[in-house]
């Protein structure tokens, strides 16, 4: 089975899965929506285990963002409903975002979550798809490490942000070492705007200025 990354700017491919909450066709069902899908490579294993309460413990932070949650591993639907029983069972955390079933690898190998020398289970992939059915950020890491939802959450609230404002996001925003919790105006693109942006007390040089929004 051919295994591909999709690219930045890309639509996302078209899809119809099946989930522990029934059948859901990707993007279609999540046009007007921002979406987080997240693969981990494994029902009932440590790692994915802390990640799911994670991202469940965020999950209202991420609506509250206009963003749903998807989950993924290469098993079946009967796996995933035990293993989400159990959680909430053993560990108090109700999950309540829907969690693909992919037994066959497909969604896997469409968009490169099966890597060479991880074996055959997903590593942990992150794709974050705006309300056009865009992939905007994706994230790819071993299985070894669990992902900081942190993170991840701020991920869709910085390009939310750079989206509805036109500017970019600075490393660690909102708490960044040089500019705190502003954000970088696009640099200037002809000599006149460089020169007024030049000594302004809101900028270090033309080429690097920031606002408050």
């Amino acid at each position: 089975m051919e295994s591909s990354i999709p690219l930045l700017g890309a639509q996302f491919p078209e899809m119809t899965v099946t989930t522990t909450q029934g059948e859901l066709h990707l993007p279609q069902d999540m046009a007007g929506k921002w979406f987080v899908l997240f693969s981990h490579p494994a029902d009932f294993t440590p790692v994915c285990t802390t990640e799911f309460v994670a991202f469940q413990k965020r999950y209202q932070e991420f609506k509250a963002l206009n963003c749903e949650l998807i989950g993924l591993s290469i098993d079946q639907v009967f796996s995933h409903i035990k293993w989400i029983e159990w959680i909430e069972e053993k560990l108090g955390e109700r999950i309540e975002f829907p969690v693909i079933a992919d037994d066959m690898g497909l969604v896997a190998a469409t968009l490169g979550m099966v890597h060479p020398g991880k074996g055959t289970n997903t590593v942990r992939a992150v794709f974050i798809v705006d309300d056009k059915g865009t992939l905007r950020i994706m994230f790819y890491y071993p299985q070894e490490l669990g992902r900081n939802i942190d993170e991840i959450l701020r991920a869709v609230r910085g390009m939310q942000t750079s989206d509805a404002h036109g500017v970019a996001i600075p490393a660690g925003w909102p708490n960044n070492e040089l500019i705190g919790g502003q954000v970088i105006i696009p640099p200037a693109k002809d000599v006149k705007t460089a020169r007024e942006r030049t000594g302004k007390a809101d900028s270090f040089d033309w080429w690097f200025c920031y606002k408050q929004l």
